[in-house]
């Protein structure tokens, strides 16, 4: 059966989402303690849908739920509902009205949708914050541009960062998710995907510069020529080489995973063994890879985000594919 692109478009969210719960559990974990808590490994949910995840038992902030999504899928949903709202544009003020709507993880800890939050202000401006949060969030704007509209990819991604993510880094960083998920929805293979989303990343940095030249694209394509040349990806080994704690690693990995396996399910497994920013890793890469690979979201894993959060997501799909030019 041939695929279409709400096929794809509906994977690819379905993959944000299960991704983003199910790396929720090992989230800011050395590899250590992620065997110290789950030591055969996670393996998908572990433990009862719907209830208090083990190590957040108690948690002052959050008791994160088995199943549970977090501010990377609730401000997905964000950016999408702005850009179904406009009718198929994408502007920062339209992303910071929706997003002053969420949520999750805003306090003082998370200073880029804290210092958001406290502004209340959907049209502010970022003038700093490199983190990877605008990358995680940017995937609706690759589903609305087709692949050859890498201009305003680029320039989308940017509209849909800035309310809380400044910094050249984080734009080149979601320029290339973006541009990855847009020409994973047209069908293309790993190569081009990885070609299109370095493309993106350099058009950003030349576009946006920081302060220091920061290379992003290149950073992108040495992980990627890293991953490609093991035999086997393993949690471990992958952590001693690349562990996902800073903006320079963690979009570089998701990248490289997503243009390595051919499985979102994978990618999802291997960014939850290696802990660190695990839940942004598992679902920047099983977006792209349930774009590019529908059948390998594992469907029962999706079931359960579904009954926990109740996201509506193949309505969110349906909306957006509508509006894809």
């Amino acid at each position: 059966m041939k695929l279409t692109p709400f096929d794809r478009i509906l994977a690819c969210l379905e993959g944000i989402a299960t991704g983003d719960a199910v790396g929720k559990q090992t989230e800011l974990l050395l590899p250590g303690d992620v065997l110290r808590w789950y030591p055969r490994g996670v393996r998908g949910f572990e433990g009862v849908p719907g209830s208090a995840i083990p190590r957040y038992a108690g948690n002052r902030k959050r008791e994160w739920r088995v199943g549970e999504t977090t501010d990377d899928t609730e401000r997905t949903i964000a950016v999408a509902r702005a850009i179904v709202a406009d009718r198929g544009a994408v502007s920062h003020i339209s992303v910071g009205r929706e997003m002053l709507r969420c949520t999750k993880c805003v306090h003082p800890g998370v200073r880029s949708l804290w210092e958001f939050h406290q502004a209340a202000d959907p049209a502010r401006l970022a003038t700093d914050h490199d983190g990877c949060g605008a990358a995680i969030r940017v995937a609706p704007v690759g589903i609305l541009y087709g692949s050859a509209r890498l201009e305003e990819i680029v320039s989308g991604a940017r509209e849909a960062s800035i309310s809380t993510h400044g910094g050249s880094i984080a734009t080149a960083a979601a320029a290339a998710t973006a541009a990855a998920v847009s020409l994973a929805i047209d069908g293309a293979g790993p190569r081009d995907i990885l070609a299109h989303a370095e493309a993106a990343a350099a058009d950003a940095e030349r576009r946006w510069p920081g302060r220091t030249s920061a290379g992003f694209a290149s950073i992108v394509r040495r992980v990627h020529d890293e991953l490609n040349g093991l035999t086997a990806l393993h949690a471990a080994d992958l952590a001693a080489r690349c562990f996902p704690n800073h903006p320079m690693t963690i979009v570089p990995l998701a990248l490289g995973l997503a243009t390595v396996l051919r499985s979102a399910e994978e990618a999802i497994l291997l960014a939850a063994n290696i802990g660190g920013d695990s839940d942004s890793v598992a679902s920047i890469a099983a977006g792209i890879l349930g774009a590019a690979y529908p059948d390998t979201v594992n469907e029962g894993w999706f079931d359960v985000v579904e009954q926990v959060n109740g996201h509506g997501l193949a309505t969110v799909a349906r909306q957006l594919a509508a509006l894809r030019h």
